[in-house]
């Protein structure tokens, strides 16, 4: 068992692997990787691809093929979740797509690890997270939902063995998702949680459902098959699609 933690994309990023037979050089490949994605795509680096590209001094056509592929996806997202998930706002004319490329990057974390023969593995980016194979000694996962407001209680806890999980709320950040429709927090709900196999998809989602306000249950009872949601509201009420795996 090896657990390697990292600051790197402005979080702690924990790499917890159970089995007894995995070289430590796949870690190194995992933070080489995430060292990457940080110095390829954020808006606070100046040098960053994406901040070039805000500057106009990069025309996308010219950048990384990962910066494409990613635009792309968050444009494909965009257009699935009615414009909730939109990594073009807040402001006209530039891109921001943090908030899909941090479940992306570990994503393909987890498949680094995989290569590297990694069968039982968590990896935790700021508390959205990819699951693979068991807590050894135990054979699943277990992870706690924080409460949005009680910060010492857990809301749910969810068991999988091959799972991704991600939430979005105020939590420590305060109101950093905001309403693309109307440039304002949204209301009504505390916080949403989505569970499915890609960590990427899975935070876009939460993303879009937390935006939405009190529509947001509505819009998750439809996720498509293998994802499921579950969204605390303001009155602390707590309501799950079918299949969520919580215990």
């Amino acid at each position: 068992m090896t657990t390697r933690v990292e600051h790197v994309m402005g979080m702690p990023v924990v790499v917890d692997v159970r089995d007894q037979d995995v070289d430590d050089a796949v870690f190194d490949r995992v933070f080489d990787w995430l060292r990457f994605v940080d110095a390829t795509f954020s808006t606070y680096k100046a040098d960053s691809e994406i901040s070039r590209i805000n500057r106009g001094e990069l025309e996308l056509a010219d950048a990384h093929e990962t910066v494409r592929e990613v635009l792309d996806r968050c444009e494909e997202l965009r257009q699935e979740t009615g414009g909730y998930f939109d990594a073009r706002a807040p402001l006209p004319g530039l891109v921001d797509p943090s908030g899909f490329v941090k479940g992306w990057s570990v994503d393909r974390a987890g498949a680094i690890l995989d290569e590297g023969g990694a069968r039982n593995y968590a990896v935790n980016a700021g508390g959205d997270m990819v699951l693979r194979g068991g807590a050894l000694p135990d054979d699943r996962w277990r992870v706690g939902i924080q409460h949005p407001l009680l910060r010492d209680q857990i809301a749910k806890v969810v068991e999988a063995n091959d799972l991704a999980v991600a939430t979005s709320g105020t939590y420590e950040r305060g109101d950093h998702v905001i309403d693309p429709h109307t440039a304002k927090p949204p209301v009504g709900v505390l916080s949403v949680t989505v569970t499915g196999p890609q960590l990427a998809t899975a935070d876009a989602y939460a993303t879009a459902a937390f935006a939405m306000g009190e529509a947001g249950p509505h819009w998750t009872a439809r996720l498509p098959r293998g994802y499921a949601a579950m969204t605390i509201l303001a009155d602390e009420r707590v309501l799950s699609t079918p299949g969520f795996p919580a215990i």
